[in-house]
C-alpha cells in the first residue's frame, strides 16, 4: 500500500487518528511546505523479521553459477 502524504500541521492535529491507522498497517509521509521531512510507519517487530535460514530449500543455484558470462569475455582479456 502506497504511503499517504500529509502536512505537518494536519499530522499534529490528527495524530491520534494517524497512529490508529499506522497500527492497522498504513504509512504516511509528513511534509513541511510541500517537502517530505518524515515517514510515519508501523514498527517492524521481531516476529515480522525474516529468520536466518528461513528460505533453506527454496533457493538453488545453477552448477555453472560462477562460470564466466560469454558477453563479458571482451572485458576480461
Amino acid at each position: 500500500m502506497k504511503p499517504i502524504t500529509i502536512g505537518a500541521f494536519s499530522a499534529k492535529t490528527h495524530l491520534s487518528e494517524l497512529l490508529e491507522k499506522v497500527r492497522q498497517g498504513r504509512s504516511f509521509f509528513i511534509t513541511k511546505r510541500g517537502h517530505p521531512v518524515a515517514e510515519l510507519r508501523p514498527l517492524c517487530t521481531q516476529a515480522q523479521r525474516p529468520q536466518f535460514g528461513s528460505d533453506r530449500g527454496r533457493i538453488s543455484m545453477a552448477e555453472d553459477f560462477e562460470a564466466p558470462l560469454p558477453e563479458m569475455q571482451e572485458y576480461t582479456r
